[in-house]
């Protein structure tokens, strides 16, 4: 592997990145910046012709960066995997989503893994990015890629690395971000440290590809337990009439031993929703059972029906069902200031108004046009004139351009999942806050379970 060694320390090795979204574009523009040339591969003929026309389709990347790679000639797209044959390192970054029985659904990497296989040769390095379970890279991965008579850590090399993008963060990028890689062999490992080390500010090795792919699956498992649980302390609050806001800020104040999370109306991304399930699916075929990812799941994905009995709560208060009322929601997308709206829980409460039989309409200023059952819906225009037409507004992504004082000034009713009307105190009693100890809806029972469209079913009771 000393060609390949000397290649990446001068800095003129041809890298491929297999898919060109969210995770593989910003890693192949900052590939392409410390001087290598990369060839960006996508079956998406829309994002092969919207890049070649130096049109970003990602938030967190300027136009400006990708025509400036494609101009200096280190970055061309194609929807041809033949170009594999003249590269020196593959990044596999394609989805992973959940199939519809919330079990994993690896077909992406696999049919990215039968094309790096075709063309695989010696003096390669093939990294896979894209959220597994642990034992991917080895017990799927490897044995296609050995099928071709070449040998691990001798011929080529294989390794994994977890993304860590964090869509819409200013701080945090792909450069500036510690990488973690875990190869096949500590030579692996090593190339994979060399290649990622030319571009990022620091890298991490691990001991092996199941440590690094357990990295990831802890990262978001995480977070998705600390969020079900404080998700789950809202609603106690509920019942205990304390504001769950007030807690958590006055813990934070303790200099160690707590991180805040905050409470919302459930989870929304590529990565939260998704990746404990995949941990939990493996375990499972080990006869353990995550009991902990289950139940957070259980608790954030109802959060949608709580927010759905908030709605029908707010409308009693002023005698009207929500069958027949206008609902307007704010924002869609699974988290301010961005645009992606995959697993967003604004998808599941629109939904279920809907059902129920309330007038439905969104805005956002990120997302222009929304999918849902069928139908193509646009967001409509933020004037006063809506905002006082509406029986009620519900806060579901608080999204920084919004103006809130002028908003909650012309609603009759708001409820509010994102503590976004904190300091609208005047306004207090048109406001209904998730988990602000003033709400009439509380902690679940096992009667009367509504259906979280998308998500697991879980029941809400309402206090009498």
């Amino acid at each position: 592997m000393e060609a390949l060694r000397a290649k990446f320390q001068q800095r003129n090795a041809t890298a491929a990145v297999i898919g060109l979204g969210y995770v593989g574009l910003p890693l192949a523009l900052e590939i392409a910046s410390a001087g290598f040339k990369v060839v960006g591969i996508d079956l998406d003929q829309s994002k092969i012709d919207k890049l070649n026309e130096g049109t970003s389709y990602i938030g967190d990347v300027s136009e400006k960066t990708i025509t400036g790679a494609i101009k200096m000639g280190r970055f061309t797209v194609t929807s041809d995997f033949s170009a594999l044959r003249d590269v020196d390192t593959v990044s596999i970054c394609v989805p992973t989503p959940l199939s519809k029985s919330r079990d994993p659904d690896i077909s992406f990497i696999l049919a990215a893994t039968e094309k790096i296989r075709k063309y695989l040769h010696a003096e390669q390095l093939i990294v896979l990015e894209s959220t597994t379970y642990p034992g991917t890279t080895d017990e799927l991965i490897l044995p296609e890629l050995k099928s071709s008579g070449l040998r691990i850590g001798k011929d080529f090399c294989l390794a994994f690395s977890p993304e860590r993008i964090d869509p819409g963060n200013v701080a945090f990028n792909t450069r500036n971000t510690p990488k973690i890689v875990g190869g096949i062999t500590e030579t692996c490992t090593e190339i994979a440290y060399l290649f990622y080390s030319q571009f990022i500010e620091r890298v991490i090795s691990v001991s092996s590809t199941k440590c690094a792919e357990m990295v990831k699956l802890l990262e978001n498992t995480f977070r998705s337990v600390n969020i079900g649980m404080v998700n789950e302390l809202a609603l106690m609050c509920d019942v205990l009439g304390v504001d769950v806001y007030e807690v958590i800020d006055a813990a934070a104040t303790k200099p160690f031993g707590f991180i805040p999370f905050y409470p919302g109306p459930g989870l929304g991304g590529h990565c939260i929703p998704i990746d404990p399930h995949y941990l939990a699916w493996k375990l499972k075929a080990l006869n353990f059972q995550a009991r902990f990812i289950g139940l957070a799941a259980e608790i954030n994905g109802m959060m949608p029906a709580v927010v759905t009995t908030l709605v029908g709560d707010g409308l009693n208060r002023f005698s009207k069902s929500i069958r027949g009322s206008k609902v307007l929601i704010l924002g869609v997308a699974y988290k301010k200031n961005v645009s992606d709206c995959r697993e967003s829980p604004a998808l599941d409460v629109m939904r279920m108004l809907s059902d129920k039989g309330a007038v439905v309409s969104y805005h956002d200023p990120f997302v222009s046009t929304l999918r849902m059952n069928d139908n193509t819906l646009k967001s409509v225009e933020l004037t006063s004139a809506n905002i006082e037409s509406q029986d009620c507004i519900i806060i579901l992504t608080d999204h920084s351009i919004y103006d809130f004082r002028r908003i909650i000034a012309a609603s009759k009713l708001v409820v509010d999942t994102r503590n976004a009307t904190k300091d609208l105190q005047e306004f207090k009693d048109r406001i209904i806050k998730l988990g602000a100890g003033n709400n009439v809806a509380s902690a679940p029972s096992p009667e009367n379970q509504p259906e979280c469209i998308g998500q697991s079913r879980n029941p809400l009771k309402r206090n009498t």
